[in-house]
């Protein structure tokens, strides 16, 4: 089994930052992307940023400039560093791992996070 998990959510004002972590562990063989999502209320959830473990990233066109998304791959870990937060950036944050296991070496497949609330209020 493979278990991912969020931390770092909370209430920040409008301007400020905030990081969050996500740890993928268990049976992993390969690590292939690791990315965070985000659905606010009454919306669907979207790709926020994703990172492959040879370094390419991708960021939802909003967040340009603001966000950024790092890991650690010796520990499976992904950060996303948040600043000039906004009230829209108010969301519920899900870490996606996508990995392989030891019992299916070769195929990819995703495991999500509980999820953790970001809100950006004054």
């Amino acid at each position: 089994q493979v278990q991912v998990v969020e931390s770092g959510g909370g209430l920040v004002q409008p301007g400020g930052s905030l990081r969050l972590s996500c740890t993928a562990s268990g049976m992993i063989f390969r690590v292939f992307v690791m990315s965070w999502y985000r659905q606010a209320p009454g919306k669907q959830r979207e790709l926020v940023a994703a990172l492959t473990t040879t370094g390419t990233a991708n960021y939802l066109d909003s967040i340009q400039g603001r966000f950024t998304i790092f890991r650690n791959n010796r520990e499976n870990t992904v950060y996303l560093q948040m600043d000039n937060l906004k009230p829209e950036d108010t969301a519920v944050y899900y870490c996606n791992a996508r990995v392989s296991t030891l019992e299916t070496p070769t195929d990819g497949v995703n495991y999500w996070g509980k999820g953790t609330l970001v809100t950006v209020s004054s």
